[in-house]
């Protein structure tokens, strides 16, 4: 046991001297944070037992750093499990040694599933983020709006079906009283929608998000169907904290304008919105250098996408259903904040997760 502690420790340290990623965002990060809004959300759905006897209370932030795991690495329930059980690096950063047992799929599912029944991501979320504007990272000096799609598994529809989906009705074959019925039913998802966009055409839903212009934190976002145009959020994404707006040519209206006027409530906030041009309207010089001007500050937003995209395998979910999509959502923006502020804060600016 000693040798293989010891070995075990080497290959640790050795994984420390290769810039173990992890590492940083384990030690920048005051994890016990969150275990107050945890502990409490899921008191109320009395998943813990009762008297003496039964399992201990689960390590509730042991849980949490699983779920950021894999929205870091995206990876699902059983391949979490396997990946646990296969890297140092992950049992380090959960606190776990090579003779401690893994938390399996199942419990990484329900604990999860719990966290959607008890609505707290969000509170997770704006508790990080309270954070963040303590510390003055989040300066709210200007705001960068925009959209990303969330792809789901697509769906094997017939053709009536998609059109009573549409419509925002179940299929009644779906709702009869029969084992096959409900397992059809649990297994379909009647809030995703197809969109298309530059002849490309997307199924499931969209995040659409508020980024700190000078951070590029997500500073808070919104979860639709991903046949809902971006301009119908924009508004309630701008709050009265809001000195100025950076938007690109979707948002274009003046309708919209007014509406994001009217919610701000400030007359010295700023809307910078790209202008496009039109058939027989074509954009002036003096248009296209200001788009030029927005467009270096409003690009930004498309690095908090990248990233997501790039260094976080994308916003692809394999969950079933808005409630559990506005869940993963929440998480993924809210594990994208925690490697940028990680960045943010680390001197020599080294890789995180």
């Amino acid at each position: 046991m000693q040798l293989n502690l010891l070995a075990e420790d080497n290959r640790l340290h050795r994984l420390t001297e290769l810039g173990d990623p992890l590492t940083l965002v384990a030690q920048k990060i005051d994890w016990e944070m969150f275990h107050p809004i945890i502990a409490e959300g899921l008191k109320t759905l009395k998943t813990e037992p009762k008297g003496p006897g039964g399992r201990p209370p689960k390590d509730y932030v042991m849980m949490f750093k699983v779920v950021m795991l894999q929205q870091w690495y995206n990876i699902a329930d059983n391949a979490t499990e396997y990946a646990i059980n296969d890297r140092l690096s992950f049992q380090r950063f959960l606190g776990l040694r090579l003779n401690d047992k893994v938390v399996d799929e199942k419990t990484i599912w329900l604990f999860k599933e719990n966290l959607k029944r008890a609505g707290i991501y969000d509170s997770l979320f704006g508790l990080f983020n309270e954070m963040l504007e303590h510390q003055g990272i989040i300066t709210k000096e200007g705001s960068l709006i925009d959209a990303s799609f969330v792809e789901v598994p697509i769906q094997r529809n017939s053709r009536d079906e998609n059109a009573k989906i549409k419509k925002g009705e179940t299929p009644e074959e779906w709702l009869v009283a029969d084992p096959k019925a409900k397992n059809k039913l649990e297994q379909k998802d009647v809030d995703a929608r197809w969109t298309k966009k530059n002849n490309q055409n997307y199924y499931g839903y969209k995040n659409h998000v508020k980024v700190d212009k000078d951070s590029k934190i997500v500073v808070t976002y919104e979860v639709t169907s991903a046949n809902v145009h971006d301009s119908q959020v924009a508004v309630d994404l701008f709050d009265e904290t809001d000195k100025a707006g950076f938007l690109d040519s979707a948002y274009v209206g003046e309708e919209l304008e007014k509406e994001i006027r009217k919610k701000v409530n400030n007359p010295d906030f700023e809307l910078n919105v790209i202008e496009k041009g039109y058939k027989n309207k074509p954009l002036t010089e003096e248009q296209k250098a200001s788009n030029k001007e927005k467009s270096r500050v409003r690009c930004r937003v498309e690095h908090v996408f990248g990233n997501m995209t790039q260094a976080m395998g994308g916003m692809t979910i394999r969950t079933i259903g808005i409630a559990r999509a506005k869940r993963e959502v929440a998480m993924k923006n809210l594990a994208y904040n925690m490697k940028r502020y990680v960045y943010l804060i680390t001197p020599k600016k080294a890789k995180t997760a």
